[in-house]
């Protein structure tokens, strides 16, 4: 392929990317429109995504207050115990299997770069359901985590490419 070509196969990729971040749900049709492609080529391109494995998949982005739960963002610092061990908690779901137990939602899991080691944002009833999740995940995980700061999301902006649709009550927040 052509070096002309390949940079445009990543920009029209790039292009594709960017709409689906907050439009997935659209009709190809509309998609393909936004984007200046034939609906054919939409398909094609977002079916060489999904076989490359850059698209993952889709899903629902929640406004979890309105089913009665709150969001929080707990940050783990991690042991000096091997990163290995930690690593195959996390492959084989344990945390996610741990929070299902206790009624609560990982909406992402990230390993991180910085004073903290990792990332989990969640929603749960309320604080207390929250501060329980986080002592219990301390004691499950004791070997592996060394400390973890648990925050509460009080507004969200943009979820998942998408802004949240009651962005104007930021304002009665701040």
């Amino acid at each position: 392929m052509a070096k002309r070509s390949k940079e445009q196969v990543e920009k029209d990729e790039k292009t594709v990317i960017i709409k689906l971040q907050s439009k997935a749900k659209e009709s190809i049709d509309d998609l393909a429109e936004e984007c200046g492609f034939s609906g054919p080529k939409l398909r094609r391109i977002i079916n060489n995504l999904e076989e490359k494995g850059i698209i993952w998949g889709y899903h629902a982005v929640t406004d979890f207050d309105k089913i009665g739960l709150s969001e929080y963002v707990l940050l783990i610092k991690k042991t000096n115990i091997p990163l290995d061990k930690l690593a195959e908690k996390i492959i084989n779901r344990d945390i996610e299997k741990f929070a299902e137990k206790m009624d609560i939602i990982i909406g992402s899991s990230n390993y991180l770069h910085g004073l903290y080691d990792w990332i989990l944002c969640f929603a749960a009833e309320d604080l207390r359901q929250a501060k329980k999740f986080d002592s219990e995940f301390l004691k499950y995980f004791k070997e592996y985590v060394q400390e973890t700061q648990l925050l509460e999301n009080i507004f969200p902006v943009k979820r998942s490419g998408i802004e949240n649709p009651r962005l104007k009550d930021l304002k009665d927040f701040i």
